[in-house]
């Protein structure tokens, strides 16, 4: 059986025959010159055009103004190293946000005309637009049913790809992926994971979702955020070196954009070679507390995540839910339609380290008084 990513290398072959390979080139920029390997070479590709950001060097460090396609800051390199290790993959790239490198990505990499998509119905916008784009056949299966998705794989000889996030962002429940690699190895599918929201928190020295489940070596391509976990800016993939150029090369949301500051990713790389096991262990301890209080308090709790979600219903009385909150000093907003389904709204609890135990007793104990002010029936 032919590896599932083997096709990457063909693609390649195209582009180096055409002419279009591009490879990265690393360097620094000083006003108005470039410096790489040493040289020190006057920039005509910088988007600068009213030299503004020479000034803002002072105040905000060096701005790239132009795509990383045209130069690639060293800071780069050092962090897409450290996190493509942390993956446990052979290359990682950097994009502005965590939606770009999902509307970058599986465009690019999802191309044959016969190819197919199994996506989750929980999935995040990001990925429902960007399995738009691929103008390709587009299969959801419900939300974590492996039967559905099993059901939905059998009698076919395409291309498979399956994508689905980690940990749901309005649900904070766990992707099965035991089950989904199981099946995914009957069929040779691709698995794509976008991890944003368990990366940096689950599993060993946060490596995430995967991790946490020991699949990590059976993940095909990560996808994930630096804002979340990390506390910074950007997001990124992670996969073999092969399917890293191909995004170099082709990725529109990678190539068409300006690159993230350097200063923001040399900021990333000094949160990453930070110890950040006491935040996670402070993390957890605040979930199970506040889990504790909400289920006391009558609350039916199914997250196991640090996205703990209280279920309402009703869009209007989940408004009226979250005003109540914030006239008694809390702010959680009310999920409603369309980001959730119709009458399926809810107010979405972030934990966070940082949360004291006062705080969270003030919060279990305004969610106490509100389950009996609005008689929700859990």
């Amino acid at each position: 059986m032919k590896h599932k990513l083997l096709f990457i290398n063909e693609i390649l072959k195209r582009i180096k025959f055409d002419n279009t390979y591009r490879k990265l080139k690393f360097g620094s920029k000083i006003g108005t010159h470039i410096n790489i390997n040493n040289q020190k070479l006057l920039n005509l590709c910088s988007n600068d055009y009213l030299s503004i950001s020479n000034y803002a060097h002072e105040f905000l460090g060096q701005i790239e103004c132009c795509s990383r396609s045209i130069i690639s800051d060293q800071i780069f390199k050092s962090l897409e190293t450290k996190l493509a290790k942390h993956k446990m993959q052979e290359s990682s790239l950097i994009y502005p946000t965590g939606y770009m490198a999902n509307l970058g990505t599986i465009p690019t990499i999802i191309q044959n005309k016969n190819d197919i998509i199994l996506s989750d119905e929980f999935n995040h916008a990001s990925i429902i637009d960007s399995c738009k784009l691929t103008n390709k056949k587009i299969i959801i299966y419900k939300h974590n049913n492996m039967e559905d998705l099993e059901s939905k794989t059998k009698s076919k000889k395409n291309r498979i790809f399956i994508i689905t996030e980690g940990v749901f962002s309005m649900d904070g429940d766990f992707a099965n992926l035991k089950r989904i690699v199981e099946i995914a190895e009957k069929k040779n599918a691709v698995i794509i994971l976008d991890d944003a929201h368990g990366d940096f928190v689950l599993g060993e020295d946060g490596k995430g979702t995967a991790n946490y489940f020991q699949m990590d070596k059976k993940i095909d391509v990560y996808i994930s955020s630096l804002s979340k976990g990390l506390g910074s800016f950007g997001g990124y993939i992670s996969s073999q070196h092969n399917l890293i150029k191909l995004c170099i090369n082709r990725s529109k949301s990678f190539i068409y954009t300006s690159a993230l500051p350097s200063q923001l990713v040399q900021f990333t790389l000094k949160k990453f070679n930070s110890n950040r096991e006491k935040q996670r262990k402070k993390l957890w301890y605040n979930v199970n507390k506040l889990k504790q209080g909400l289920e006391k308090s009558g609350y039916m709790i199914k997250s196991n995540s640090h996205i703990i979600p209280i279920i309402i219903g009703s869009e209007k009385t989940t408004i009226l839910f979250s005003k109540y909150l914030l006239k008694n000093g809390i702010y959680a907003m009310p999920i409603r339609y369309p980001t959730v389904s119709k009458n399926k709204a809810r107010i979405r609890i972030s934990v966070t380290a940082g949360l004291s135990d006062q705080q969270i007793e003030k919060t279990i104990s305004i969610f106490d008084r509100a389950i009996s002010k609005f008689q929700l029936d859990q």
